[in-house]
């Protein structure tokens, strides 16, 4: 069986046994094409919002607001929502004062060109842009989360006079989904907050799983932080392996959003049919970029492997690990079960910067081995954290049939983070 996938930014030819091959595990439904013009479609979710006045009503009378926007980890369409967005903030209100603010949530800063990659030139040259920065930022201090953690959000986003967020929808491997609230928490937040909201407890959660909300204790502390920032209106989006925008929704920040999930939801789940071996991808770049986020990918195959399984991940990585403390932590301990019990000791207030990356990476190694393909970064760097390294497709394979035996069955999940393995 012969397929393409998405790494780095091309398409990598793979070629399965056709007598170990199973199944590729696809959405059945949903647009794969963009219905029409992109921007067509973001124009007519401005023109009907959810649950909230339009933008335009928003704006009026106002001096000063932000818009918060996804980092260079996310493929947000921003070339084609930016510009839209702004045209009709200044339609309504020609003298408002625009501050657009990079929600980095824990991230390393985005970069000059990766601004351009992402907004064009233009608004980079024109528009004035903030980069989060999770422990440098002067921060606001908004109480408490229901979790007890404390929230402190980016003070450029509160001290305005009104906030407003675009991003896209897709399926989260704790938080249920992106978008929404999470523009707020982790996107402007504290690192001290992202820490509490990301403590061991929650996300050893059975709830703070891909695609779910309810009773997902994770999304409860980004509502609540999403609240007390007032997020007075979204605009996300669903967009499909293509990065095209197929969906829009705008409005009340919680209302727009859980239209948007259930759109999303219904187009991203996938029936379980676990198997020995399961390849996966990030999607390519920019979401496969770096390790830290290519622990996404791996929750897709994790929900599909049979126990004691082998996961291959497909991901360029050519920034490396993506976070140095996820790194050191899965470095220093002898096995990945030493890392769990470890974690399940610390307190919620005393979580450390990519400890919930290290918690989930560290239970998919404890129960699977992992290959990474990937011939853009150090492959010592990749056993260091108790993965295997294979430059090839090909080589990658043959290990797996190795560990697993040549009558091995084999899943493909072509992109591990739009998809809800039910």
């Amino acid at each position: 069986m012969k397929m393409n996938l998405p790494y780095d930014m091309q398409q990598l030819e793979v070629d399965i046994p056709d007598e170990n091959f199973v199944c590729s595990l696809v959405p059945e439904e949903g647009e794969q094409a963009a219905r029409e013009n992109q921007a067509t479609i973001v124009e007519e979710a401005l023109a009907h919002p959810i649950g909230s006045p339009s933008l335009e009503e928003l704006v009026k009378g106002k001096k000063r607001m932000v818009i918060i926007t996804s980092d260079h980890t996310r493929p947000v369409p921003s070339h084609i929502t930016m510009p839209i967005l702004l045209q009709h903030i200044r339609a309504a209100n020609p003298a408002v004062d625009i501050t657009i603010l990079i929600a980095t949530g824990f991230h390393r800063p985005t970069t000059r060109e990766e601004l351009v990659k992402k907004f064009g030139e233009q608004i980079v040259e024109k528009e004035h842009i903030v980069i989060h920065h999770a422990f440098d930022d002067e921060m606001a201090d908004l109480g408490t989360l229901p979790s007890g953690g404390k929230l402190l959000l980016n003070r450029v986003a509160i001290d305005t006079d009104l906030l407003i967020a675009e991003g896209f929808i897709e399926p989260h491997f704790f938080a249920g989904f992106s978008g929404g609230r999470k523009a707020i928490l982790p996107g402007i937040a504290s690192g001290t907050t992202v820490m509490a909201n990301h403590c061991s407890e929650f996300i050893a959660s059975p709830k703070a799983r891909t695609g779910i909300l309810a009773n997902n204790p994770i999304h409860k502390d980004m509502l609540y932080a999403a609240k007390q920032a007032k997020l007075a209106f979204i605009l996300n989006v669903a967009i499909n392996p293509e990065k095209e925008i197929i969906a829009a929704f705008a409005g009340d920040s919680e209302k727009a959003h859980e239209t948007g999930c259930r759109f999303v939801a219904k187009r991203a789940e996938v029936k379980k049919q676990p198997t020995d071996i399961v390849v996966t991808t990030n999607g390519g770049y920019p979401l496969d970029q770096n390790i830290y986020q290519a622990v996404k990918g791996m929750t897709a195959a994790e929900a599909n492997c049979k126990e004691q399984g082998v996961i291959i991940m497909v991901a360029g990585c050519r920034d490396g690990h993506g976070g140095e403390s996820l790194y050191r932590q899965l470095k220093e301990v002898a096995t990945p079960g030493e890392l769990l019990a470890r974690f399940a000791k610390v307190p919620r207030n005393e979580t450390a910067p990519d400890q919930w990356e290290a918690q989930i990476l560290a239970r998919i190694l404890d129960k699977f081995t992992v290959i990474m393909v990937t011939d853009k970064c150090d492959p010592q760097m990749i056993l260091n954290m108790h993965m295997e390294q294979a430059s090839t497709f090909a080589e990658a394979m043959q290990r797996a049939l190795a560990i697993k035996g040549p009558k091995a069955t084999v899943s493909v999940i072509p992109d591990g983070v739009s998809v809800i393995v039910r």
